[in-house]
């Protein structure tokens, strides 16, 4: 790793843990407040932001970038409007108790559990600019200082972003601006940086290619940091034998309104005893939208993740099964796990395959796409945990990024 990367990564953390404490110690009113004015000042600084993220945009065109990721990387008016709307609503939503009371001990003595922050908390993310509102909101409104790094393609408009909006609201409430640091380099040595740190920065959020992010993990392990990683994704929807046809097109419609996410329709199960029938149905829409079928015989794994090849994201693959036990079996074993919809009016089916899928998220009649902290739970979120272990998964928002605390008073 260069020297001077690291010494980067490494100042950065140092001034967010000495901000830290300006943000641990804050009101309820000062963090709700700080999260309002960056909804207000994405509206008073909305032409640099926008000026700042078609510098972005053109520069990744102009370098090759798939259409899927240019997608991700560009932020247009009526997306600058919904970050300050998740802005807002999450300065509205309710803070955790700081503290519960669970009981007495023999002695007499109260025993209580405490809400603390985890300090300093990292993010490494690629080219989505609007994460970096995404995770600096959850990281205040959780009281946590914070790192963050993102790639080459989206560093101009997370710098404006960080400069414009986060720093100077946390300014304005008298909340120290450098809890949240950008570390200033596109080298790709920086994220290595960021999680070698377990002093400094002991948890770091990973969002990004399932390669890339899988390598951060084993090499933040070797550290001693944990990580929440979200490093898969591709949403499986299963129609069953007895799925309605139209809501099977017009779920696989809303699957594919974005590809370059995570949620997105990757693969198409189809109960054989139907898979003639609706098939033709499903090449046209897939026809109308612009999306390639890969048809057996496959040359992929069947849950190969489309969103991440920049070659053949507008892809879906479609595969028959002999009914929801194998549906659920393939979405459990053969893909990521993030989440999976069954298609079906049959009730007892839906129940069977609601039980028998154990991925993060999974829906009756719905798209994949719901899979989402905002659309789910009315916030943003700093990304999906995948993890088959106890602790924060699925959607991961402020009130997952904090420790606990025993403490034991007299009675």
């Amino acid at each position: 790793m260069d020297e001077t990367t690291a010494q980067v990564v490494t100042s950065c953390a140092t001034a967010a843990k000495r901000a830290a404490p300006s943000l641990a110690g804050a009101t309820d009113e000062a963090v709700d407040a700080a999260l309002g004015e960056m909804a207000a000042r994405l509206s008073s600084a909305r032409a640099t932001v926008l000026a700042a993220n078609e510098e972005d945009v053109a520069a990744a065109r102009d370098g090759g970038m798939s259409a899927g990721l240019l997608d991700r990387l560009r932020i247009t008016g009526e997306r600058l409007d919904s970050m300050a709307d998740q802005l807002r609503l999450l300065a509205g939503a309710p803070h955790p108790a700081r503290s519960v009371e669970l009981g007495s001990l023999p002695g007499g003595q109260r025993l209580v559990e405490r809400r603390r922050p985890v300090g300093v908390i990292g993010a490494n993310y690629e080219a989505r600019p609007n994460v970096t509102v995404d995770v600096a909101s959850q990281l205040v409104k959780s009281r946590n200082a914070g790192v963050l790094r993102t790639g080459s393609a989206a560093l101009r408009s997370a710098t404006v972003l960080l400069r414009e909006v986060v720093a100077p609201a946390l300014s304005d409430v008298d909340i120290s601006p450098h809890a949240i640091q950008l570390v200033p380099s596109a080298d790709r040595a920086a994220a290595g940086a960021l999680v070698t740190l377990p002093h400094l920065v002991p948890l770091v959020i990973l969002r990004g290619s399932g390669d890339s992010t899988r390598e951060l993990g084993r090499l933040a392990a070797q550290h001693g940091v944990r990580t929440l990683a979200h490093a898969d994704g591709g949403g499986v929807l299963y129609l069953d034998d007895a799925a309605d046809p139209a809501l099977a097109r017009d779920l696989v419609g809303h699957g594919l309104d974005r590809l370059g996410v995570c949620n997105r329709l990757n693969l198409l199960l189809v109960h054989r005893d139907r898979y003639d029938e609706l098939l033709p149905g499903l090449l046209d829409t897939l026809g109308e939208l612009g999306v390639r079928p890969s048809l057996p015989p496959h040359e992929h794994p069947i849950g190969y993740e489309w969103a991440l090849d920049s070659e053949r994201e507008a892809t879906v693959t479609i595969a028959p099964v002999e009914g929801l036990a194998e549906a659920a079996r393939i979405a459990n074993e053969e893909t990521s796990g993030l989440a999976a919809t069954i298609v079906t009016e049959d009730r007892a089916a839906a129940d069977a395959f609601l039980a028998a899928y154990t991925g993060t998220g999974v829906f009756w009649n719905v798209s994949t796409r719901l899979l989402d902290g905002f659309k789910l739970l009315g916030v943003p979120e700093t990304g999906i945990n995948i993890d088959k272990v106890p602790g924060p998964r699925g959607p991961v928002t402020y009130p997952d990024l904090c420790l606990r605390q025993y403490a034991v008073l007299p009675g």
